[in-house]
C-alpha cells in the first residue's frame, strides 16, 4: 500500500474511534447542515449532501441526529446560517501541499488556530489558490484486494467508476464526485464489502517524503485534523507505508 493511501486508512481508523466515543458526531452534523444549505436538502440532487449522510451513517451516527441536521440545514435559519464553510491552504514541511476542508460559525477564531498549527508544526499558511490547484475533487471507494479482485469491480465501472487502482491489500475505485453514490451502490448490490467510500480531494502530484520530514509532516496533520472546526485534511506527501505505520504506532 502507498503512504498516501495508507494515511487514508489510519485516518478511517481513527475517525471510527473518535465516533465511538462521540467526538466525531458534532462535525458530521455540520457536515450535513452546510450540505443542505449550500445545495438543497435532497440528497437524491445533491451529492454532497448523500456524501455527508452517507458517512455518518457509516460511523453509526443516531438517525434522528441526521435528520435535525438536515433540518436544521435545508431549512435555514438558525445554526444554519452562522457556520460557513472555508478552505485553508498551505505548505508543510517538505514543502508538501496542504489543504483544509473548515466548517465554522466564526471564521476569526479558526484562521487563527490555523495559522497556529501550521506555524507551530513547520509549515506556513498560504494565500487562496496558492495550492488548491494541486488537488481535485473526486469519490473514492476502497475494498479489500485480498477478497476482491478487479473483476469483482466491474459493476463499479458499469456504474461510472473511472479507474480502479491495486495499491498494497486494498483496491482503490475513483470515480466523478457525483457517481460516488452510483458506484457504491452498485458493489453493495454485488455484494462487495467496502471498506471507505468517500469525497476527498485527490492531489493531482505528490510529494515523496522520508526521514525526519516524515514525522514533522504527521504532526501537522495531526495537529489539524484535531481541530473542532476541521472537517477533513488534504495532503498529496508519500511516505514509505512501513515509516508512516512506525510513526501512527
Amino acid at each position: 500500500m502507498s503512504g498516501h493511501s495508507k494515511w487514508a486508512s489510519i485516518k478511517h481508523k481513527k475517525a471510527a474511534t473518535d465516533a465511538r466515543r462521540g467526538q466525531l458526531f458534532t462535525k458530521l452534523a455540520r457536515a450535513i447542515t452546510v450540505a443542505a444549505k449550500e445545495g438543497g436538502g435532497d440528497p437524491e440532487a445533491n451529492f454532497t449532501l448523500a456524501a455527508a449522510i452517507q458517512k455518518a451513517r457509516d460511523f453509526s451516527m443516531p438517525k434522528d441526529s441526521i435528520q435535525r441536521a438536515l433540518d436544521r440545514g435545508a431549512g435555514g435559519g438558525g445554526d444554519a446560517d452562522t457556520i460557513d464553510r472555508v478552505i485553508y491552504e498551505g505548505y508543510g514541511p517538505a514543502g508538501v501541499a496542504v489543504l483544509v476542508e473548515a466548517l465554522t460559525d466564526n471564521r476569526n477564531r479558526t484562521s487563527a488556530d490555523m495559522r497556529h498549527a501550521f506555524d507551530k508544526n513547520g509549515g506556513s499558511l498560504g494565500e487562496p489558490g496558492s495550492v488548491a490547484w494541486v488537488f481535485e475533487k473526486r469519490g473514492v471507494v476502497m475494498v479489500d484486494a485480498d477478497r476482491y479482485s478487479e473483476d469483482d469491480l466491474i459493476p463499479a465501472i458499469d456504474a461510472g467508476a473511472e479507474d480502479v487502482i491495486k495499491e498494497g491489500d486494498s483496491l482503490k475505485v475513483v470515480c466523478a464526485a457525483e457517481d460516488l453514490a452510483a458506484v457504491r451502490e452498485a458493489l453493495e448490490e454485488a455484494s462487495v464489502e467496502i471498506e471507505s467510500a468517500e469525497l476527498t480531494m485527490e492531489p493531482k502530484t505528490v510529494v515523496e517524503v522520508t526521514g525526519t520530514d516524515a514525522a514533522a509532516v504527521m504532526r501537522l496533520m495531526d495537529s489539524l485534523d484535531d481541530q473542532d472546526d476541521v472537517e477533513a485534511v488534504h495532503a498529496n506527501f508519500d511516505i514509505p507505508a512501513e515509516l508512516l505505520e512506525e510513526i501512527a504506532a
